[in-house]
């Protein structure tokens, strides 16, 4: 039987690196307690959901795999648990009580499949245990409501704020379920941007780990008005490998940039094709450049996303491929991606360090004349 000395597995195990926040347990301050008997066990608390199907033998195989790297081979039992808080934002914009972190999903231009992703991204982090809402920023073209299948919803009202629409467990507030589906909104840039702000301060949220917004294509005066008007904790750049997409995600980068949000990473749609018949791989909208745009801006590549037929169904339909309970084979591989994606995100998130500002009241200062 392998001899085992508690203190140098403590110290070991503190230099494991999370793979999703690319730090190690020291650093995190992850480890909770450990055992060292004829077997190793250990409590973890990270900063990110983690019920996700088949995450914890996923996480405890890297574990294991770590520990055999460095001759330590006994049976390992690893318990875990999440613990979400609201991470810092640069905005000086004031949050709303209960929502801890707002991650907006930008693309600096549209057909890039950011929709799909902010709708996969809210399934995904639901489907691991967090509390999530979704805010379809997109007036002028409105798709969540269709993609969550909620098409010919309404959303209704209570004390004059706006009530959610609910589905899949996911409380969703979208221009579409306020206005008739045919309707075009022919509004100008501050009348739309005033609807989004109305819609994110005026809904009756329930308490959120995370609000994603699905933002309006472009790097205009909307999309420059939101990232100041609403406190977005970090942003995800979506782009497809085509350089003419990939001119519009740096400027969307760049906006954020200037305005003091945290890009979370890139996630590249699009990225190959296979062929379901022969399974022939093909590139149509060139290869790699969303890694490229990741290296050059030293920014996570998140993931990368198929051009795939279910996926591109399931969405039409309002069932997103994230949906655990609604997958084909073909689907199983994208709600992986997705849920990958998701974790890398939320994992990178945390990194920002935790917002103490909610804790504290505001200090008056008030100065009196002498008698």
């Amino acid at each position: 039987m392998q001899k085992l000395n508690q203190a140098e597995i403590e110290a070991l195990l503190a230099k494991f690196e999370d793979p999703y926040t690319c730090s190690s347990w020291s650093d995190m301050q992850a480890l909770k307690s450990i055992s060292v008997d004829n077997k190793i066990s250990i409590n973890l608390q990270l900063p990110y959901p983690t019920k996700a199907e088949g995450f914890i033998k996923s996480y405890s195989d890297n574990v294991a795999l770590y520990l055999q790297s460095n001759n330590i081979n006994v049976p390992l039992t690893l318990t875990i648990e999440s613990r979400i808080q609201a991470y810092k934002r640069s905005s000086t914009v004031p949050g709303l009580t209960g929502i801890k972190n707002i991650i907006a999903v930008a693309s600096g231009k549209g057909g890039v499949g950011k929709s799909t992703t902010s709708v996969n991204l809210a399934v995904a982090l639901q489907q691991s245990g967090a509390a999530v809402g979704f805010l379809d920023a997109d007036i002028y073209g409105p798709s969540g409501p269709t993609m969550l299948g909620e098409a010919n919803a309404q959303a209704g009202t209570e004390n004059k704020n706006i009530e959610p629409i609910m589905t899949f467990g996911i409380p969703s507030v979208s221009i579409g379920f306020l206005v008739e589906q045919q309707t075009p909104m022919i509004w100008r840039g501050p009348m739309a941007s005033s609807a989004v702000t109305q819609m994110f301060k005026e809904t009756n949220w329930p308490n959120l780990d995370y609000l994603i917004v699905d933002l309006p294509p472009g790097t205009g005066d909307i999309q420059l008005t939101l990232a100041q008007k609403i406190p977005v904790t970090g942003v995800i750049i979506c782009t497809t490998p085509q350089d003419l997409a990939l001119l519009d995600a740096r400027r969307a980068y760049a906006m954020f940039s200037k305005v003091k949000v945290e890009t979370l990473g890139v996630v590249e749609n699009m990225s190959t094709y296979h062929c379901p018949k022969c399974g022939h791989e093909s590139h149509p909208f060139g290869v790699g450049g969303g890694a490229r745009m990741a290296r050059q801006y030293n920014l996570p590549m998140l993931g990368s996303v198929p051009l795939d037929l279910e996926l591109r169904e399931g969405m039409d339909a309002g069932k997103p491929p994230a949906l655990s309970e609604r997958q084909s084979t073909s689907q199983k591989a994208i709600s992986d991606i997705y849920q990958e994606i998701a974790l890398n995100a939320v994992g990178r998130l945390s990194n920002l360090g935790r917002d103490y500002s909610s804790l504290f009241g505001k200090v008056a200062i008030e100065t009196k004349s002498p008698d």
